[in-house]
């Protein structure tokens, strides 16, 4: 049964507070805006609408979190990188986005999602500098890898694949198209070992934090600073 297959929404959240108690580890989706990211989603969880597929970038503003089995948990953060969204929002998701990626103690693992024909832009790069300071893993989905062919995708996988080794030696990547279904187990082999791991591990002890705190789930002080934005 693939990882994603019992997949239920559990609960949006606007803002750090709005932000559940960790009940389970967690496995992060992000990725700039039209990246592929909602469909890389449905198709991992063999669902047509798990994550809303938006034909207008920016509109989606929520961190998503989707149950697995009560014990593990999928969250489809924002897309970011859209040009026409105001400022606000831009800054809004700028202090949640690296608050969350850099504190949040029940994610394990952070699913980086970019389009093959377009990776690790500047965006990318932020997301990355953000995450892998933590020491939790990276795995990259070069997403509509069907629109090139296997010369072209091999050759973009191999120079990302280099480009992170010199500059994010932390992060793993692979091909995956959503159309043809192509690269699903591999990136339920990476995801489901995060979860296996984790769960080996003694969990965090909550107690006697502050409710700013326990908000975040053990995420200390958000962070100012980088850039995000806002849609799949």
């Amino acid at each position: 049964m693939p990882l994603f297959q019992n997949a239920q929404f559990y609960i949006s959240a606007h803002d750090l507070r709005d932000l559940p108690m960790a009940a389970g580890p967690e496995v992060a989706f992000a990725g700039r805006s039209n990246s592929g990211k909602s469909s890389a989603i449905n198709t991992l969880s063999n669902r047509t609408r798990l994550a809303f597929v938006s034909k207008t970038p920016g509109r989606t503003q929520l961190i998503n979190f989707f149950a697995l089995d009560g014990e593990r948990y999928l969250v489809d953060l924002p897309g970011y990188g859209y040009a026409d969204v105001p400022e606000r929002i831009r800054l809004h998701w700028r202090s949640v986005l690296s608050a969350y990626l850099q504190y949040r103690t029940s994610l394990v693992g952070l699913v980086l999602i970019m389009d093959i024909r377009r990776p690790l832009t500047d965006l990318d790069s932020q997301m990355l500098d953000w995450f892998l300071p933590t020491g939790k893993p990276v795995h990259i989905l070069l997403t509509k890898s069907d629109k090139l062919n296997r010369q072209q995708a091999s050759l973009a996988l191999r120079q990302v694949k280099q480009a992170l080794g010199e500059r994010y030696p932390g992060a793993t990547a692979q091909l995956f198209s959503s159309p043809k279904h192509q690269g699903i187990e591999e990136a339920e082999q990476v995801i489901n070992g995060w979860f296996t791991r984790s769960q080996e591990e003694k969990a965090p002890d909550l107690k006697g934090r502050s409710g700013a705190e326990e908000a975040l789930t053990g995420v200390k002080a958000p962070a100012q600073g980088g850039e995000a934005g806002d849609d799949h």
